[in-house]
């Protein structure tokens, strides 16, 4: 079992504890020290303001924020949560995140998303309802400009006569793909190298356009659909599913804190979930921060990553 951290670079009400070059660099360090698989952010490049009244956040680019981290680790690998592919023409996508993957030795997750938040799509000025199909065309074509010379291809909103972008990758970042719906599960299965479930209420089924993801039998029926899907096209890898842990209520019965979470990522293992996502939640500073993540890694993250996953991959 693998385990990653988010990154509260969404706190922008204290920018000088976690919004800044130094603040990203120490806090990944402190999650290789404590035993992370890796570090993760989110995107949001122009939310909308009714979103934000709401309880959305802010976000810094993932993929610079993330070139942060990687430059003060080794080991620990950077992830987004999720980068919005549709965004952005697949070809700039394709450069900076080939960029990230070389200057971090190898070590990025690509974590894509098709994206909900319909105002933000008008104001970056790209059709919403294009957002699966735009965001299908994307990894594959990224793939393509990692890989091959000369590229030519017409897309949906460009043409590319015959294009080349090097240093060519001599190893493509994991790809994730997040989503509860059976396209992102089937995505996933068809061009990526794991799955990425997130806990959904019923209530907010609408506003976030996937399905509801509430309980383990949710998240089993889900593991199940993507699995046989996989066995349908004839996939061979298995397929990772990476999923938070505490997004859903599991009954357990432990008392101490890390105990409760043990038995949750046990149970989580058990219906095929190889990665699990997590944070430091509730604080208010860097150092308290640090401090959560250093306890994190004495009383919770070898007992997590000592478990095996059922028929999973990270």
């Amino acid at each position: 079992m693998k385990l990653s951290l988010s990154l509260p670079t969404d706190h922008v009400t204290r920018v000088e504890e976690f919004v800044t070059g130094r603040a990203v660099a120490e806090m990944a360090v402190a999650a290789e020290a404590a035993g992370f698989d890796s570090v993760a952010v989110t995107d949001h490049p122009f939310p909308d303001d009714p979103w934000l009244q709401a309880g959305g956040h802010h976000a810094l680019d993932p993929l610079v924020a993330l070139s942060f981290a990687a430059a003060a680790t080794t080991k620990l690998r950077v992830r987004t949560n999720l980068y919005i592919a549709a965004y952005r023409n697949p070809f700039v996508s394709a450069k900076a995140v080939a960029s990230l993957q070389q200057l971090s030795d190898n070590r990025l997750i690509l974590g894509i998303g098709a994206g909900y938040l319909e105002p933000e799509f008008r104001a970056l000025g790209v059709p919403f309802d294009e957002r699966n199909d735009l965001t299908d065309e994307a990894i594959v074509l990224m793939k393509r400009a990692w890989l091959e010379d000369g590229v030519q291809v017409k897309g949906s909103h460009f043409d590319a006569p015959g294009n080349t972008m090097l240093p060519h990758l001599t190893q493509l970042p994991t790809i994730w793909i997040g989503g509860n719906s059976k396209r992102a599960a089937r995505r996933a299965v068809d061009l990526a190298d794991g799955w990425l479930p997130f806990p959904n209420a019923a209530a907010t089924v609408k506003r976030r356009r996937t399905a509801a993801m509430e309980t383990l039998d949710d998240l089993r029926a889900g593991i199940e659909y993507a699995r046989g899907y996989a066995a349908e096209v004839g996939r061979k890898e298995p397929l990772g599913v990476s999923f938070s842990l505490g997004g859903i209520a599991i009954p357990t019965t432990a008392s101490d804190p890390a105990d409760v979470m043990l038995e949750m990522a046990t149970q989580l293992a058990a219906v095929g979930v190889s990665d699990l996502m997590g944070g430091a939640y509730g604080v208010e500073t860097r150092a308290q921060f640090v401090a959560e993540v250093e306890k994190l890694g004495r009383e919770l993250v070898p007992r997590i990553t000592a478990l095996e996953p059922n028929g999973g991959a990270a």
